[in-house]
């Protein structure tokens, strides 16, 4: 596979009443590699949300070659034909000016359930896990990144 990406960071929000490692194990599933074993760190935060409510926010960042490529694979494995499709038709409001192509998985449909074959499916909702995809192209222009966009969810 082809170097796609500068970077990918996936977030996902925990507010006070969820069950935060069940938040956890999902956001860990969407790696096909221990991050603990790869020295990848898992970053938790904690925010505060309407009434004061505590929310933790869990977050991963990959950046080296052979983890995004790995991350890209897995992915791309777990998301439906039609979860791709959907994906290249809207890839004109996904893509930003810095080339940061964005996702949301619905976390509904991942917390507390195994994520095997196509699990992940694509939401507008703001309860979700919210994945950043850095586009790599050169030159680095918008046409060049949507044309990429197109081949890697073909």
């Amino acid at each position: 596979m082809p170097d796609y990406l500068h970077s990918a960071c996936l977030r996902v929000f925990a507010k006070e009443e969820e069950d935060v490692d069940a938040v956890q194990d999902a956001l860990v599933s969407f790696f096909p590699f221990n991050l603990e074993d790869e020295k990848i760190e898992l970053k938790r935060h904690t925010a505060l949300g309407f009434k004061d409510k505590k929310i933790r926010i869990l977050e991963v960042c990959l950046k080296k070659k052979r983890h995004l490529k790995l991350f890209l694979s897995s992915l791309l494995e777990k998301l439906a034909a039609e979860q791709k499709e959907l994906l290249v038709r809207q890839k004109e409001s996904r893509l930003d000016e810095e080339l940061d192509f964005f996702i949301r998985f619905d976390k509904s449909r991942l917390v507390g359930k195994k994520s095997e074959g196509k699990g992940y499916f694509i939401t507008d909702s703001g309860n979700c896990f919210h994945l950043t995809l850095s586009i790599a192209v050169f030159p680095a222009k918008r046409e060049a990144a949507l044309a990429l966009i197109d081949e890697i969810f073909k």
